[in-house]
C-alpha cells in the first residue's frame, strides 16, 4: 500500500508558529480536506508534504517511487512555453513517452523521407501500444477539452490568470500521480467544470489532499477532513458535513472542560492573590498550575455565533435601474436590450459561463464601466462598498488596526450599540495579539479578509460583490454569510461558489452569451436542477382539464406515427456512431484538433441521443394508450 507520512513537522515564518509537532498519514486512495482560518499556514503544509519548502523540525516519510503532483493556488508557469509542452512537462514515464513521440512526428512533418524520423516514430509508436500511451493520450485529451483548453498551440505568456489556472490543474491530472495536491482547484471554473472534476476525482485511483472555500465540492469529493486550528491539527473521518457535526462536540467538550477551569481558576486567583509566605515545594507548584491554567484560558477561542448586524446607511426606494442597456467588447455583445430594477432589500447573484461578461454587468452597476447605450439609474441614497479580485488602496506598511482606524475607529449595530474596530477585528478572526501586525506580514488570505471587514465598516447600503469566496477560508465565509443574513440593504454578487450562492442570494440574473439574459427566483442549486431536467412532451402537449373531468387519452397524429416508426433505428445509429467516435478518438494519436473535433461531434451525439429517448418514451405512451 502506498502512502505518504508527516512526522512531527513543525513550521515557523519570523515570529508566527504556523504549526508544531503535527503528523498525519495519507493511505492510498484517501481523499483528504485541509480547512482553517486563512494564516494558518494551510498553503505552507501543503508545500512542505508536496517537497516545495521544509520544515524547521520533522520529517516526511514515503517510498522512493511515490510520486506526487502538485497545484499552487496562483500556479507558476514558463510564459515561453505553449499549452502541450507545458501538459507535458512532468517526469513521468508515460508523460516523457507522449513528449517524445510528439516531437518525433514533429521532425518527421518537417522531412517525410527521412528513415530515421521514420524509424523512430514507428518505434515510438510500439512503445505507446505496449504503454497504454494511446489510452493516456486520449485521457489527456478529454481532460483538456472538459477544462476549456481548446487552442493547446496557444503560449502561455499571452493567457489570463484563470486560463493559467486551468493548465496547471490539467497538467497535475494528466501527471496522474500517487498523491494530488491541490489548492483551491475550483477557482476560475464555472459550474458544469466544477461537476466534471468532482466527478473526476471521485474515480480517481490515486490519494487526494486539497484545500478548497467551494463546501459543496469539500463535502462531494472527500472522505477525511484535516484542520489547522491554533497551531494544532485535528483529524476528522468523513466528508465536511461529518467534519462540522464532530467539531460542533469537540467544541462543546472543550467549553464544558473550558468551565471547569474557569472554576478552578477563580480557586487559584483567590489564592495568588493572598500571597504565600513562604515558597514551599507545594505552594511553587500551585503557582505553577495557575500559570498553565492562565495560558490554557487565553488561547482558548471562542466559537459562540457573532453578531456582526452593522446598521448601514440609510437606503431610499430607488436603487439601480437599467433601462435596455447595451454593452459589447470588440466584437463580443455582453448585453442587448438588458433590462434590471433593483429594489431595496434585493439578494441578487449573477451567474454564467465563464467569459458571458459577469464582471462587466457587475462594474455596469457599481459606475465603473459605462454603457454603450441605454441606460443606468442610481438612487440618491446609495452608497456602495465594492469588494473586488484586487485588495485596492491597501498600504502593506500599515498595522491592521490602522488600516481599519482610517475608514472608521467605531461603527454601529443595528440595535444601536456600538463596536471598536480592535472589536470588529476579533469578530472577523483575528485574535487580539495581532492586532498590531504589519499588513504586508498577513497572508494572501487574512489580506483579502481585511480588506473584506474594511468594506463593512464603512457602512454601506450596497454591496457588490466580485467574486468574494475566492482565497477566503470557509470560517470566514460563514461569518460573512451571518452578516449577509442580516445586513439590511442590498447584495449584487458574482460568484461561481454554489454553497455561497444558496445562503447568501435570493434571486438569479443568469448571462448566456451573445447578449441574451435571464432570470432564476430562488438558491443557485435549484436553479441547476432545472436546468438538468429537460420538460417532457407530453406536459408541452396536453392541456389542461378541468378536475371534474377525466383528462382524454391522446391519439398519436400522422407526424408522430412516423416518428415512432423511424426512432428505433436513430437510437440505434446515435449510439453506433458514439462507439465509431470512441474508437477513432482512441487511435487520434497526437492529433489533438482531430480530437476535439471528435469530442465536440461526441457531445452533439449524446445530446440528441437525449432527446431521441425522451421522444421513444413519450411516443411509447401514446402507442400503449
Amino acid at each position: 500500500m502506498k502512502m505518504i507520512t508527516v512526522e512531527n513537522v513543525t513550521k515557523t515564518y519570523g515570529e508566527k508558529q504556523l504549526f508544531q509537532d503535527i503528523s498525519i498519514t495519507i493511505a492510498e486512495k484517501e481523499r483528504a480536506g485541509l480547512i482553517g482560518v486563512n494564516g494558518t499556514g494551510k498553503s505552507s503544509l501543503l508545500k512542505i508534504i508536496a517537497g516545495i519548502e521544509f520544515p524547521d523540525s520533522g520529517e516526511i516519510l514515503a517510498a522512493k517511487d511515490y510520486r506526487i503532483s502538485y497545484l499552487a493556488q496562483q500556479p507558476e508557469l514558463d510564459p515561453s512555453k505553449t499549452v502541450l509542452d507545458q501538459v507535458f512537462s512532468g517526469e513521468a514515464p508515460i508523460l516523457q513517452l507522449m513528449r517524445a513521440y510528439e516531437e518525433a512526428l514533429i521532425n518527421l512533418e518537417s522531412d517525410p523521407e527521412n528513415t530515421a524520423f521514420q524509424e523512430k516514430v514507428f518505434s515510438l509508436q510500439q512503445n505507446m501500444d505496449s504503454s497504454n500511451g494511446w489510452d493516456a493520450n486520449t485521457a489527456a485529451k478529454t481532460i483538456l477539452m472538459k477544462l476549456g483548453i481548446e487552442n493547446i498551440t496557444q503560449i502561455i505568456g499571452t493567457m489570463s490568470g484563470g486560463q493559467k489556472k486551468r493548465v496547471a490543474l490539467a497538467q497535475v491530472l494528466i501527471e496522474s500521480p500517487d498523491l494530488l495536491i491541490l489548492d483551491e482547484p475550483t477557482n476560475h471554473l464555472d459550474y458544469d467544470t466544477v461537476k466534471w472534476l468532482e466527478d473526476y476525482l471521485n474515480r480517481y485511483t490515486g490519494s487526494l489532499i486539497l484545500v478548497t472555500h467551494d463546501r459543496y465540492f469539500l463535502d462531494r469529493v472527500t472522505n477525511r477532513i484535516f484542520e489547522l486550528d491554533g497551531g494544532r491539527l485535528f483529524s476528522y473521518k468523513g466528508n465536511y458535513a461529518d467534519f462540522l457535526e464532530a467539531k460542533a462536540n469537540r467544541e462543546e467538550n472543550e467549553a464544558a472542560t473550558l468551565e471547569k477551569k474557569k472554576n478552578l481558576f477563580r480557586q487559584e486567583l483567590d489564592w495568588i492573590r493572598r500571597g504565600a509566605k513562604a515558597r514551599t515545594t507545594k505552594q511553587k507548584a500551585r503557582i505553577d498550575r495557575f500559570d498553565q491554567l492562565d495560558d490554557d484560558l487565553a488561547s482558548y477561542k471562542t466559537t459562540e455565533k457573532l453578531n456582526l448586524s452593522l446598521s448601514g446607511s440609510r437606503l431610499g426606494k430607488q436603487v439601480f435601474e437599467l433601462k435596455d442597456a447595451y454593452k459589447k467588447f470588440d466584437h463580443k455583445v455582453i448585453l442587448e436590450g438588458f433590462n434590471l430594477l433593483v429594489k431595496p432589500g434585493d439578494r441578487i447573484g449573477i451567474v454564467g459561463k465563464n467569459g458571458t461578461g459577469k464582471s462587466t454587468l457587475l462594474n455596469i452597476l457599481g459606475g465603473r464601466e459605462p454603457l454603450d447605450s441605454g441606460e443606468r439609474i442610481i438612487g440618491q441614497t446609495v452608497k456602495t462598498a465594492y469588494y473586488t479580485q484586487e485588495n485596492e488602496d491597501m498600504d502593506e506598511n500599515l498595522r491592521m488596526i490602522e488600516f481599519l482606524k482610517e475608514t472608521a475607529h467605531i461603527v454601529q449595530t443595528s440595535d444601536g450599540k456600538t463596536i471598536s474596530a480592535a472589536q470588529m477585528l476579533e469578530r472577523f478572526l483575528f485574535p487580539p495579539h495581532t492586532h498590531g501586525t504589519l499588513i504586508r506580514k498577513l497572508s494572501g488570505g487574512e489580506k483579502r479578509r481585511l480588506y473584506l471587514l474594511k468594506l463593512l465598516m464603512s457602512e454601506p447600503n450596497v454591496l457588490l460583490l466580485d467574486e468574494p469566496t475566492n482565497d477566503l477560508d470557509t470560517q470566514t465565509l460563514t461569518v460573512l454569510e451571518d452578516y449577509l443574513q442580516d445586513f439590511p440593504g442590498v447584495v449584487i454578487t458574482v460568484s461561481h461558489d454554489r454553497y455561497f450562492l444558496d445562503k447568501a442570494i435570493e434571486q438569479l440574473v443568469i448571462l448566456e452569451g451573445d447578449g441574451r439574459t435571464s432570470t432564476h427566483y430562488g438558491d443557485y442549486s435549484d436553479f441547476l436542477e432545472k436546468q438538468q431536467e429537460k420538460p417532457s412532451a407530453p406536459l408541452k402537449q396536453t392541456t389542461a382539464q378541468p378536475q371534474t373531468e377525466k383528462p382524454k387519452k391522446k391519439k398519436m397524429s400522422y407526424k408522430e406515427q412516423r416518428e415512432w416508426e423511424e426512432i428505433d433505428d436513430k437510437i440505434a445509429q446515435s449510439e453506433t456512431r458514439i462507439e465509431q467516435i470512441q474508437k477513432e478518438m482512441a487511435q487520434a494519436g497526437s492529433n489533438f484538433e482531430k480530437a476535439q473535433a471528435l469530442m465536440k461531434e461526441e457531445n452533439d451525439l449524446n445530446d440528441q441521443l437525449e432527446h431521441f429517448i425522451e421522444r421513444w418514451t413519450y411516443l411509447s405512451e401514446l402507442a400503449e394508450g
